[in-house]
Formats: C-alpha cells, structure tokens, sequence
C-alpha cells in the first residue's frame, strides 16, 4: 500500500465538553445522556444481537479489511460561525456512505461518549482536548488531524462500523444531530445486552486467561513506549527537513539580494570593473535553484509529516485506546466484579445461617435478596465478557501490527524520493557556477575537489 493509500489519532473519557472555549459554543453534551436500561434476555431485538460463525473468539481481518471499511476524512471550515463565541465546524466526509456532513467537536464528544456507554468494553480511542482560550492554527490544525484519526479508527472497527450510532454520525445532515444520536442510543442497552454470546462468554475463555491478559498488557506497554520515540523521531526528521527548505530559500534570497546591489562600483575597483558585473549576474539567477531546492526540500518534510508521522499517531492512538481499555477493565469491572463475589458469598452464608435457624423471612425479603443475587450473577457475566472483549480486542491491536511495513515503506519512499529530486536539482546547478570562477588571465578556472589535486592556475 502507498503512503495515500490509507487515511490516518490519553485517558479513554476525557470530560472535555464540559469546559468552555473561546472558539467554540460552550455546551454540555454528555450531561444528560440516556444511561442503557437492563432488560431481561427475553426482551431483546434477536436481530440486534449477533452470533458469530466458527469460534466467535477468533477474530479474521486482516489490515486490508478493516482500511477497506471506511476512509474518513475530516476538513476545516475555514469560516466560524456563532454570534457571541464563535466556534470551528468540520466537514466529514463518509467513502462508505458517499456523505459529507457538517460536525462541531461538541458533536464529536456525544458521539464519543455514546460509544464509550454503548461498547464499555471495547477499544474508543480518545477524543483530542479541547482548549479553553487561545486555540490557535497549529491547534486547531493538530486537533483535525487527531479527529480524523478518531473517526477512521472508530469507523474501521468491527463492532462499532456496524452500529447505527456510527451511521447516523457520519450521515444524518438534519438539524440536532446530538439529540438524534442520543435516540439511537435509547434504542437499547450496551453491547453486553444486545450480544447473544454475552452470558455464555466464560465458555468461551482459556483457562489462563488471566495471565494472557496480564502478558498481552505488558507487551502492548512496550509497543507503544518504543513507537512512541519512533514517533518522536519522525516529527524530528520532518521538521528538519521543513527548516532545511526555509534555509535553503533564505540562502538563495541572500544570493538574489546580492545579485541586485545597485551600489556604485568604485574607481579603485576599477582594475577588474567587469568582475563584478558578471558575478552578480550570475548570483541573482543563481536564487532560482535555491528556491527549487527549498520546495523539494519542503515536499518532503510535508510527506513524510502525512505519511509517516500520521499513520505513527494512528498506530499510537490505537495502542493507547487499548492501554486504556486494560485500565478501565481492572480498575472497573475487575474491581466491581470481585466485589460483588465476595457480597454474593457473604448473603450466601447469610441465607444459609437463616435456613438453619428457621428464622422467617417475608416476602419482600426473599424478593430483594432474589433480585440482589441477579445483579451480582449479571456483574460476575459483564466479568466474563468484558474478558471475552479485550481477546478480540487484542487480536484487532496485532491485525494492525502489519501497519509497521507500511510506516517504514512511507519513510524510506519518502527519503529516496527527496534526495534524488534534490540531487537533479543539484546537478542542474553545478554547471552554472562556472561563470563565477575568473582566473587571472581571464579563463574559467571552476574549483577542483580535494580528490583532483590543486588547480593549475
């Protein structure tokens, strides 16, 4: 795949709607958001609940497949809009869809948090911030690079790509969009009760799958940590490149301004009067290789930033949504899970304590501790399957891994390319220098290399 041929994003909820900016309108998206309703098994869409073929484990797409999802891309209006604060709006543009849309990033945080409600235990890549004053061009600029990584990640992600969520945010062109997809989201509850597997998934576990777990997190940490500094690196080497254009433009203005010096020749010059003259003939046309070099020069630093720096964010924003899935999985379910075992063994030894010793229960007692022991046997299920998640959610982090040739293929394309456009360039240049090199007897003596021996004049 070439360097256009795929579309480029940190806790995994970050609150950002609710802080004001001054290029935004200040809302509050994610305040009243619908919270999913439990429901019994029985009461579910059976068409909204999927059951994989094979070993529904086992997750089978390659890179290919899940680029080939979706291309989105996400442009800057250049126009704000608003009467007090203004705000920056965004066309997204769907290829699966064939939409474009208009999106403001407090769009992007209700989309973002509905996901997070609707797939609490899969990879939602994290939203860029938002920054209260001061958003400048290279902000906001940063800021729509890291929302279209956002938006391809989601839209290429196999659960999420098949959610009306998703179609409704890349499509629906009405008025509230907010409001529409907040709809959607009443529609049903999370991923836990709408997938069929959802209460057999411990089935479906290896019985190490605690360790695996554990290696898989750590291997992940290591991942990122090392693409990280390649990352670092590449903005390094884009960067250079980017200076080396503007010095290289600079050093051939010098040699036009040079070339343009209306200052009177002297008399006591006048032993060589036509030197100069001549030299600064030369000089001034001198500037327009320069100016070449700096645009090669710059065509290079511009690539490399969209096909290497880019696709290292994406790569990087993958691996951090998944770092982060790892943290809320301990830090929430595990927590949560564990803690309701220990309730559950505690009201069994209770219940227990009360059949021996006759004691009378009355009905609402018995109904209470009947509905207490349900929610702690549906906390021990979201256990499982959040589990059963983060394997297939490990399997789409390695399909991406491939990703890597594609970064390194960018890079090196991207180095060859530059250095021989620039190598014509200087080739083209090397011949019109000899009309500045005047011996004494007036012939052209060009300078030799240190190879060739010291010039016989």
């Amino acid at each position: 795949m070439t360097g256009g041929a795929m579309d480029p994003l940190p806790a995994a909820a970050v609150p950002a709607a609710a802080e004001p900016e001054a290029d935004e309108e200040a809302d509050a998206p994610a305040a009243d958001l619908p919270m999913p309703q439990a429901s019994e098994w029985s009461d579910l869409d059976p068409r909204r609940m999927q059951m994989p073929q094979g070993n529904p484990l086992l997750l089978a797409h390659t890179l290919q497949e899940l680029l080939a999802r979706d291309s989105v891309q996400v442009e800057l209006i250049p126009e704000k809009k608003g009467l007090f604060l203004k705000h920056v709006e965004y066309e997204v543009s769907s290829q699966r869809f064939k939409s474009s849309v208009y999106r403001r990033y407090n769009d992007f945080v209700v989309f973002h948090e509905l996901l997070l409600q609707k797939f609490p235990y899969r990879m939602v890549p994290a939203l860029p911030p938002k920054r209260m004053l001061g958003a400048d061009r290279q902000f906001i600029e940063a800021r729509r690079r890291a929302l279209k990584r956002f938006t391809n990640l989601v839209a290429r992600h196999p659960p999420f790509s098949e959610d009306v969520v998703l179609k409704l945010f890349l499509s629906f062109s009405g008025p509230d969009v907010q409001g529409r997809l907040k709809e959607a989201a009443q529609c049903g509850g999370d991923e836990f009760l709408t997938c069929k597997l959802a209460p057999r998934a411990k089935d479906f576990l290896p019985a190490d799958v605690q360790t695996q777990f554990a290696l898989s997190r750590e291997l992940i940490r290591n991942v990122y940590n090392s693409f990280y500094k390649l990352r670092d690196r590449a903005e390094r080497i884009a960067s250079r490149a980017i200076d080396n254009a503007a010095d290289l433009l600079t050093f051939g203005k010098e040699l036009s301004a040079l070339g343009s010096d209306t200052t009177p020749l002297p008399s006591w010059a006048a032993l060589h009067s036509s030197t100069w003259g001549s030299l600064k003939q030369a000089l001034k046309g001198l500037s327009v290789e320069f100016a070449v070099l700096a645009d090669k020069a710059a065509q290079q630093g511009r690539q490399e930033e969209n096909d290497v720096v880019e696709k290292l964010n994406l790569f990087l924003d993958l691996l951090q949504s998944y770092k982060d899935l790892c943290e809320r999985h301990e830090k929430g379910v595990l927590h949560k899970h564990q803690r309701a075992l220990r309730k559950y063994s505690v009201m069994r030894r209770q219940m227990s304590a009360a059949a021996h010793g006759h004691e009378p229960e009355s009905v609402e007692q018995l109904e209470s501790r009947i509905l207490e022991e349900n929610a702690i046997q549906t906390m021990e299920l979201r256990g499982h399957f959040s589990l059963y998640c983060l394997h297939q959610e490990t399997q789409l982090v390695h399909a991406y891994l491939p990703l890597t040739s594609h970064i390194l293929g960018a890079f090196v394309n991207s180095q060859i390319q530059g250095h021989k456009e620039m190598s014509k360039v200087w080739d083209d240049l090397k011949p019109k220098l000899h009309c500045l090199y005047v011996g004494p007897d007036s012939t052209l003596t060009p300078p030799r290399s240190p190879r060739e021996g010291p010039s016989p004049h």
